[in-house]
């Protein structure tokens, strides 16, 4: 949508740097666009990437909380452990939804530069992580108001969002190729996020599930992300190996098949977008 203004930045010299480099800076460059274009003209900027996890977590505090009686005490402090499953979860929505769509937004670009087509998705999924980033002040901000101490387990933070991002960056891929030649996808992907919602525990726990879907979620990914990153931040507990080999599973698997899709056709898309 963007990709010719975004083209503009890259200046005649940059486009002799070796392809490795090349691509870093093009990468770099969409990234800082997309920000400013996200919060051109607005009064707050990106304090509502803070604002929007605070508001969405106090909402559903109140609704999942007090009226479903869902609060239950072996989930610890139930604020915490709604920011850090939703943000997560808004992680790879954004990144995929935007992932998805980011070829057929390029197309006008596409048609005119050769550029290597994955540096698109990817670097949706790079936009969506910067976003993250401002999210965890809003993470911070609830667990000293619920003081919730963060000890020395929330170092391993950063492997699961580092499997997380790897893991959305398979997804877009897949997604985004075959956007290219179904539009279908597009309108479906809302729909699984949706239900991927309702099916990943975010706001109710674990326990009230079915022995069926219980023993399901430990093949959902995102179960698996936000339930390590709760370990570590709210429970301050080191994950299983077999929770480590999980999240490290899931990405490298997404990415294989995202990359093998993406790359054998990646050749047609021009006759597609």
């Amino acid at each position: 949508m963007n990709a010719e203004k975004n083209a503009a930045t890259i200046s005649a010299k940059d486009a002799w740097y070796p392809p490795a480099k090349r691509d870093r800076f093009i990468l770099k460059q969409l990234v800082s666009k997309d920000f400013k274009l996200k919060y051109r003209r607005s009064a707050l900027g990106v304090v509502w990437s803070v604002l929007n996890p605070l508001l969405m977590m106090l909402v559903m505090a109140a609704v999942f909380g007090s009226f479903m009686r869902y609060n239950d005490p072996s989930l610890g402090n139930y604020a915490v452990y709604l920011i850090l499953g939703n943000t997560a979860f808004q992680l790879m929505s954004d990144a995929t939804s935007q992932g998805m769509n980011s070829i057929i937004w390029a197309s006008s670009l596409l048609k005119k530069v050769k550029i290597n087509r994955y540096v698109f998705p990817v670097q949706k999924v790079l936009f969506a992580v910067v976003n993250y980033g401002f999210s965890l002040i809003a993470i911070a901000l609830v667990m000293v108001v619920e003081r919730v101490p963060l000890t020395w387990t929330a170092i391993l933070m950063p492997y699961a969002l580092a499997t997380l991002m790897v893991f959305c960056i398979g997804l877009s891929l897949l997604l985004s190729a075959a956007a290219v030649f179904f539009r279908d996808v597009i309108h479906l992907w809302s729909v699984v996020l949706t239900a991927w919602t309702y099916a990943t525990p975010l706001f109710y726990p674990f326990k009230i599930l079915p022995h069926w879907m219980q023993v399901a979620e430990h093949f959902n990914p995102m179960y698996i992300y936000i339930t390590y990153i709760r370990d570590v931040v709210l429970y301050h507990t080191v994950p299983s190996v077999n929770m480590h080999i999980a999240c490290l599973g899931f990405a490298v698997v997404a990415l294989a098949i995202g990359y093998a899709v993406f790359h054998r056709h990646e050749h047609k898309f021009i006759l597609y977008i």
